[in-house]
Parts: C-alpha cells; structure tokens; sequence
C-alpha cells in the first residue's frame, strides 16, 4: 500500500552521487514523517508489531553520509518514539543480505559492525528498550560450516554490549537450519527467531513441527527480551525458491496458528501486502468478534472485489448483513477467491463509475474531460486499468476523501 502513495507513505532514496549533505538532510527529514504517519496508521489499526525499514536514513552506515541525525532530528524521534512506547507498539529493524558478520574478509565484517551500529542507533533515538530487536542472519559457509559458525562467535563477542543487547539471530533456508541457530543461541545467550517457510524450504526439515522448533527457540528469550517473536510467511510458488507470497492466505495461516500450542508470540508477517494481510491477520485471531471490525475492513476492500466479481460482492454484502455474527474465515475466503479471478473489464468500468459518482460534485471540467478520456480509451483497449486509477485517485487526494485514498482499488 505504501509504495503507491509515495507523498504519504513511501520513503525516498537518493545514489552516492546525489548525496550531498543538503539532499541527505532533506530526504532523512521526509522519510522520518513518513514514519510517523506509519505509526500513526498502525495505532489506528491496532497493529503493534512493525519492522522499520533500513533504508529510513539513506547511507545510514556509509562514509558518504557525515550527518549526526540522530541529534538533528531528535525532536522528531522524541515525538515517534513517545507514540511508539505509549501504545505499546514493538519495532525491530533486519539488516540486509550484505551485512555478514561471519565473513572471511576483514572488510566485509567491519562494514556489518557499522551497519549494526547505524540499526542499533536509530533504535536508541527512539528511546526503545532492548525488547526492541535487531534480527541477523549468521550468515555464508564459505566452504566450511564450522568454520564460519566460529567465526561468527568469534566476531559476536567484539560487538559492543549495547548491539549484543539487540541482536537476535534467525534461520535461513540454505545454510543454517534451526538446529544450528539453537546452538549458537545457547552458546551465546542469544535469542533464536524461527522463521516457519525458511524451515519448510530446507532440506532437513522433517524431525520437528512447527509447534516444536517455536517453543525450543522460545526457551532461548529472557525476560528482558520481550515476548518471543517469530517470522511467518507463505511460499509465492510461481516465482523463485523461498519468495514470499503476494498475500497471506486465510485458511493456511489459521492452520498455522490453531496448531500452536503456546500462542504467547509475537508474529512478524512477510508478505508483499505489508499492512493488508497484517490487517486481515490481526481480524482473524481476534479476541473482539463485532461484526463492525469486518464492516470497517469491506469499506477498504469492497470496490476492488467489485472491480473482480460482482457476484462476490452481493454474497460478502449479504453476509455481513447478520449483526450478531463474525464470519471472518468465510469473508476473507470470498475476498480470495474475488481477488484470484483478476480484475474483469466490465467490472473495473462500472467499478470507475461507482467513484466518479462519489467524486464529482467536486470535480472540475476539466478532471470530468480526463477521468471519461481514460475510460473511452480503456473502453477501446487503448490505455491500462492503472492510467484510470491514476486519474480518480489524484482527484481523490485533492477533495481529501479519506475513505477511498484507503480503498485497496488503488493498491492491489
């Protein structure tokens, strides 16, 4: 949702080349609004557990970027991190594929201390305590398992006692299985993340269920640590080994989680939809059962199932008529099924009608001349489904209509 509206929710990046002080400063000050708003958006869905990107300060652990940002703006970071602890929100950062501290090459391991200095630093400016986690892969084999796990110990132990605090450490599904993860956890007192597709897609992956491998790296977190937290994701099997899914699928993960048998955990969903599924998940398990939970989430949802199935649309309208019911499996089943059939010509047409009757009593001449020119055009297989979004939602943002710059019409 965020990477569409980038005036509201998406962060800005910038080359070495263009990253002059004046541009680092302005694009750092952009990118920590849009935080805000972020969290603003997660207290306001009830999402309490989010991972803040590390691309918020550009070049946050390279040479090119000499700024002290986190004196700069740290009233701004005061004013996040107040709303953060005030509404119990848990965040976490997870550095990037290149940060390797368990690389043979002094270099490579040098830029991994910086970079875990740079998480371990904008955390602080938050005022987070140390339940607030920093997650790591351990890393490459480099020709020698053991070896490389050695060194990973090895280099562990020169951190700094504020990163160690921090860091907590996650399978992967190539090189380190959770049974690896668990010995080092051990070894170093570090808490073990377990991550449920990393482990489906490894080759050794059969000894132990899901329920199993969660509670033995729960045993792994202290008091101090905060509540243990584990990775979930579904595999998109039309793309690469290990991709994560577009969305969360509402029967797979119920089967997930009712298979649980110490529900005490915090979940990091990773999904391609972000806050979506993170919605629908949080709908799913949740202990309130008003019907008006699933009425809130149709008004997001319901001209894009339009666009996809008008017989949908009538059967999710009808069942959500019954006040005194929560049919929240059968609801997100139907949004599925809806959103698998794609988007139909005809219904994305009268699905643009539908918003240009709420848009136009505002709508000047000339937004009237540009919404039906894309739709003639569309109608003629002239221009794509997005050029007319395009055009209803920028007319969207300037009459402020709040409820359709939400709609998940112009993000899915």
């Amino acid at each position: 949702m965020y990477d569409r509206w980038s005036a509201v929710y998406g962060f800005f990046f910038l080359s070495v080349k263009n990253a002059s002080k004046e541009r680092l400063n302005d694009i750092t000050y952009h990118n920590i609004k849009i935080l805000d708003k972020i969290v603003d958006y997660n207290i306001a869905n009830g999402i309490r557990l989010f991972r803040i990107s590390s691309d918020l300060i550009p070049f946050g652990s390279h040479a090119v970027n000499t700024l002290r940002w986190w004196e700069l703006f740290q009233t701004e970071f005061d004013a996040i991190g107040k709303k953060i602890k005030d509404h119990d929100i848990r965040v976490s950062m997870h550095p990037g594929q290149y940060t390797i501290l368990n690389s043979p090459h002094p270099l490579v391991v040098e830029s991994a201390v910086e970079d875990l200095v740079y998480h371990n630093r904008l955390l602080d400016a938050l005022h987070t305590d140390h339940s607030n986690k920093i997650v790591l892969h351990i890393g490459g084999l480099y020709g020698d398992k053991k070896q490389s796990i050695q060194r990973f110990i090895t280099n562990y132990a020169l951190l700094p006692d504020n990163i160690k605090t921090r860091l907590i450490i996650e399978n992967d599904d190539k090189f380190y299985h959770v049974r690896d993860l668990l010995e080092i956890g051990h070894s170093l007192n570090i808490p073990v993340v377990y991550d449920n597709l990393h482990n489906r897609l490894f080759t050794d992956n059969a000894e132990r269920s899901n329920s199993e491998w969660i509670e033995l790296c729960a045993a792994t977190w202290k008091q101090q640590d905060g509540t243990p937290k584990i990775h979930y994701s579904q595999h998109n099997l039309q793309k690469r080994k290990g991709s994560h899914s577009d969305t969360v699928k509402t029967d797979e993960f119920l089967h997930f989680y009712h298979s649980l048998k110490n529900k005490n955990l915090d979940i990091m969903l990773e999904v391609k939809d972000k806050n979506i599924s993170a919605n629908k998940c949080i709908n799913l398990i949740h202990d309130d059962t008003s019907i008006v939970r699933l009425q809130t989430e149709w008004k997001r949802y319901h001209y894009k199932v339009m666009e996809c199935s008008s017989r949908i649309y009538c059967e999710i309208n009808a069942l959500l008529k019954n006040a005194s019911s929560y049919p929240v499996q059968e609801f997100y089943t139907l949004i599925e099924t809806a959103l698998e059939q794609g988007t139909s010509k005809q219904g994305l047409i009268e699905t643009c009608l539908h918003l240009w009757e709420v848009l136009k009593n505002k709508a000047d001449e000339k937004q009237k001349n540009a919404f039906f020119t894309k739709l003639n055009m569309f109608k003629k297989d002239k221009c794509s489904a997005q050029a007319i979004k395009n055009v209803l939602f920028r007319m969207a943002a300037l009459q402020e209509e709040n409820d359709l710059l939400h709609s998940y019409f112009f993000y899915i």
